[in-house]
């Protein structure tokens, strides 16, 4: 799904990108660069299941990267799986990401801004890196 909102040139534009990553995805399914390119564009464009498809297969390639574990929260918090969101969250903030701006202003996340859940997180976020905060994932 491609949002409404967008100009013909730029749907046109998503719709020839997203059918050629998803040509190269199918001949390199387990390229890890190719999926995460392919889950942003599918998340860009409004078709989440599809992205949150690409993050959990990302997520198990890709254990113990940080921006993977992110993302797959961002595609859990858009798809309305809020207590899946916030584990993967917290994952990811084990294994080091720490962009608390980037995570308050993150509209992915907007699902989650009203649980408590979110401010603790970015609590430990802020208390775990506040030593280090220019070196952000």
């Amino acid at each position: 799904m491609i949002p409404i909102h967008q100009k013909p040139e730029d749907l046109r534009e998503n719709q020839q990108e997203l059918e050629f990553l998803q040509a190269i995805a199918r001949r390199l399914p387990e390229d890890t660069n190719i999926m995460r390119a392919l889950g942003d564009l599918y998340t860009r464009t409004g078709a989440y299941a599809d992205g949150l498809r690409v993050d959990e297969s990302l997520s198990r390639l890709c254990a113990e990267d940080p921006v993977v574990w992110y993302n797959l929260a961002c595609s859990l918090a858009l798809s309305a799986r809020v207590d899946d969101a916030f584990d993967a969250l917290s994952r990811a903030v084990e294994l080091g990401y720490n962009d608390y701006e980037g995570m308050k202003k993150d509209p992915d996340l907007a699902s989650l801004h009203g649980d408590a859940r979110f401010e603790s997180v970015l609590e430990w976020i802020y208390s775990a890196f506040e030593q280090t905060p220019d070196e952000n994932f």
